[in-house]
């Protein structure tokens, strides 16, 4: 069965302007402040719903001073929230009030959809949904709760050829084709709504992308457990071919790597721990977490990272 995506994880610039965009434009809520665990002087900052859910959460690694990603092959295009299908217009006016550059809507795959960019540039959209209206919102944010991003609807991706990468989402993650759109085929995890979509772009000629400021670093998928994560990572091996990294400890989910055949970094995340195993979930985000082994070195960290008010 398939769960969908767990996280999207990206590259930003300035940590203050990653926070400001993402909390008080978007009004995500910042569920966990952290920090890259293999380059500790970099926060890793993780935006989600009210309670850091699978299938909402948004992370960055914030570089200060990054050079500018390219779009291009081997790359997510563009990653997708849900919100109320009538909540469009309002986003549309906070997009002018706010100066973030946006498209017109446009109907994708039959469904009203607004894209915008961010700070870096990097390629968002909101795509109303009738039956967002009832899922459950964060309604102590910036943005009112009729209005506010339930979470991911999904990601597109952007390959030189689609076949195989077709083949791990359908075969491995359970996904099923629901249609073509030009060059996009749509893939959806039946029954999932958070995550629940992946669009391969079929973009045969265009170079390959180059990771910087702006671009997405990997697309995680979820595992209900270890042994879920397990299954799937057998089958990665023996039916497709992939060489897979051993489990990492993320401390709040367990974590294992792989770049797909289209040249796109996928990791497999379980849903456990989950965000509030090191705070209490009224407070998410508002402390520097730190893992067991980084923090004797607390205060030398916290000197070296950059202020975020």
């Amino acid at each position: 069965m398939s769960l969908g995506i767990h996280h999207v994880t990206a590259i930003s610039g300035p940590a203050r302007r990653t926070l400001a965009f993402y909390g008080e434009v978007l009004g995500l809520r910042l569920v966990k402040k952290t920090v890259n665990f293999d380059d500790p002087g970099t926060y890793h900052l993780y935006f989600g719903d009210e309670a850091g859910s699978p299938g909402t959460i948004l992370t960055f690694f914030p570089w200060e001073n990054a050079g500018p990603g390219r779009l291009g092959i081997g790359q997510t295009q563009e990653t997708v929230f849900r919100v109320p299908a009538e909540s469009l217009g309002w986003w549309t006016h906070r997009f002018v009030e706010k100066g973030v550059p946006h498209e017109a809507i446009e109907k994708r795959f039959g469904r009203s959809t607004l894209a915008f960019r961010d700070p870096d540039g990097m390629r968002l959209a909101l795509v109303g949904v009738t039956e967002a209206a009832g899922e459950p919102a964060w309604a102590a944010g910036p943005v009112p709760a009729e209005a506010a991003i339930r979470g991911f609807d999904g990601v597109s991706l952007l390959v030189e050829k689609g076949e195989k990468t077709a083949a791990i989402l359908t075969d491995v993650f359970g996904f099923e084709a629901a249609g073509t759109e030009g060059t996009t085929t749509r893939y959806i995890a039946p029954g999932v709504a958070m995550g629940g979509t992946v669009d391969i772009r079929v973009a045969g000629g265009f170079l390959p992308g180059r990771e910087g400021a702006g671009s997405v670093h990997h697309i995680a998928f979820r595992a209900a457990g270890d042994a879920a994560q397990e299954a799937m990572v057998k089958r990665l091996r023996e039916a497709h071919g992939q060489r897979v990294t051993e489990q990492r400890d993320r401390n709040y989910f367990r974590s294992v790597y792989f770049r797909e055949p289209g040249g796109v970094l996928f990791e497999i995340a379980t849903d456990a721990p989950g965000f509030a195993v090191d705070e209490p979930a009224a407070t998410l985000g508002e402390a520097l977490k730190l893992p067991a082994g980084l923090e004797p070195m607390r205060a030398r960290i916290e000197a070296v990272l950059p202020a975020l008010t």
